[in-house]
């Protein structure tokens, strides 16, 4: 039996409210206007940092060593060619003898990485294969996709043993059906008619992959506790659902009022909501939508009770603030150009081998632990640090990513640049042992507190668009509930 044995979700700290831009923009008329607010990703945050954030959920209890794949999906990878999924088995510290590979160009990657992933356990040819699926799309300011496009991110590990959910068949349809697009020269999505999408897109291709499914496999409506698929139009959601014969009670929330549409990572996101309610023995259909539709059945086991200790999409969702400012919006998403100053100004480059030959201090977050006596240290070095022991060459990778810290001391820096003053450092003391100074985020200064907890959290470092390089490295943020 093969399916889903643990899953993950990320939302960023940061919502804006619908309003919030409708004001900035001097959109007041409320019969024109979404309600709700939508998910931000910091200005440090992408598709592969907030893939990371929810794979390090999904791994909550799982040995590392055991994944043996990992596929990214999302329509905006950092890099057009460079693998974004190596980056992230880099930043999770997974093995290499790994199968990595990047799913993309469609917002229905997601659930085709998730069904790539079913197949080649069910093959044989792997046996924990993990999904990572998130996205950080731009609409045009003052533009419909601004007011509907939302960060976030979704995990899901597959496998064939400690199954919580197993997929029990798919049903697939594909279309070259142009709805929303963007060119390799576009910075903003494109979209064609709204009604168009609405009707001919959404009302169709989520239909006919479901009714697919349920003729193929022999089931009925009535035969699911739940059934999950995205759309960006809450009217028409309903409606989706209701012809095709399901219950109010049995479609899952769609969240678009909560956090909007988030790409690939959508349809994901929502089954994680619907997994986390989920009790042994229900029947729970997925579908995605995108140049046609993936359609899943899953079936929930006895197991699902052992993956309850994970924020999931309700942990993240009930961690939030308000960012408040449409300008620090558009300043985030590099939009508005705002001028750095003298300080402001990168002076060094990353050189590409060394950032080879240091990828697990850099991207891994690894340091050394002694053999001898147990002393952790970073960055790693050949002698350990315990002045009463001393030992040389006794040294072995561990990891800090997933070790919780505490705040040893802080500052703040008003001169020093960054698009949400002021920057912030702050020296980590981890549990176990270990110490190093890291950037902050997601709190303001005032909020800080020395001896408060700090987990680790995959940012980028900075973006240089002059050689075409995103850095990324590390970061502490407080403890979100």
């Amino acid at each position: 039996m093969a399916g889903i044995t643990s899953y993950g979700a990320y939302v960023p700290l940061y919502r804006i409210n619908r309003m919030t831009i409708y004001q900035a923009l001097g959109w007041l008329n409320p019969a024109s206007l979404l309600p709700g607010e939508k998910s931000v990703a910091n200005y440090d945050e992408d598709s592969l940092t907030m893939a990371v954030a929810s794979a390090m959920d999904c791994l909550t209890g799982i040995e590392r060593e055991k994944i043996d794949g990992l596929f990214f999906a999302t329509t905006t990878t950092p890099y057009k060619e460079r693998q974004n999924a190596g980056i992230i088995a880099t930043a999770l510290d997974l093995p290499p003898e790994i199968r990595t590979s990047d799913f993309t160009t469609s917002i229905k990657a997601g659930t085709g990485a998730l069904i790539s992933a079913y197949d080649a356990v069910t093959s044989g040819s792997a046996n924990n294969v993990m999904v990572c699926a998130a996205d950080c799309r731009l609409g045009k300011p003052g533009g419909f996709q601004e007011e509907i496009y939302g960060d976030g991110g979704a995990a899901l590990l597959l496998g064939n043993s400690g199954v919580i959910a197993s997929v029990e068949g798919t049903y697939s349809v594909s279309y070259d059906f142009v709805d929303n697009w963007r060119a390799d020269t576009d910075r903003y999505n494109r979209s064609w008619e709204d009604r168009w999408i609405r009707d001919e897109g959404y009302g169709k291709f989520i239909s006919e992959a479901i009714s697919g499914l349920l003729k193929k496999y022999n089931l009925e409506p009535k035969d699911f506790a739940k059934v999950v698929y995205p759309c960006l139009y809450v009217r028409a959601h309903a409606d989706i659902g209701k012809r095709l014969g399901f219950e109010p009670g049995q479609i899952q929330d769609h969240m678009f009022t909560a956090i909007g549409h988030t790409g690939t990572a959508y349809p994901l996101m929502i089954l994680v909501a619907a997994l986390e309610d989920a009790k042994p023995g229900d029947r729970i259909l997925v579908a995605s939508y995108g140049n046609g539709s993936d359609a899943l059945c899953l079936q929930v086991t006895d197991e699902i009770e052992k993956v309850r200790d994970r924020r999931g999409i309700k942990g993240y969702l009930a961690s939030k603030k308000d960012l408040g400012s449409y300008e620090k919006y558009t300043t985030f998403r590099e939009i508005l150009d705002i001028d750095t100053g003298g300080r402001g100004e990168e002076v060094a480059t990353t050189q590409m081998s060394t950032l080879w030959r240091e990828r697990r201090m850099i991207l891994g977050l690894c340091g050394m632990k002694c053999k001898r006596c147990g002393t952790p240290q970073y960055p790693p070095q050949d002698i350990c640090a315990n002045p009463k022991c001393g030992a040389i060459n006794e040294m072995e990778y561990y990891r800090f990513s997933d070790k919780k810290g505490h705040l040893f001391t802080y500052t703040g820096d008003v001169l020093a640049f960054s698009p949400s003053p002021p920057a912030i450092y702050g020296t980590v003391d981890f549990e176990g042992g270990g110490r190093w100074l890291f950037d902050l985020n997601d709190c303001d200064l005032d909020s800080l507190e020395v001896g408060m907890p700090v987990e680790m959290s995959f940012r980028r470092k900075y973006h240089d668009v002059s050689r075409g390089v995103h850095v990324y490295y590390w970061k502490a943020t407080p403890v979100r509930a």
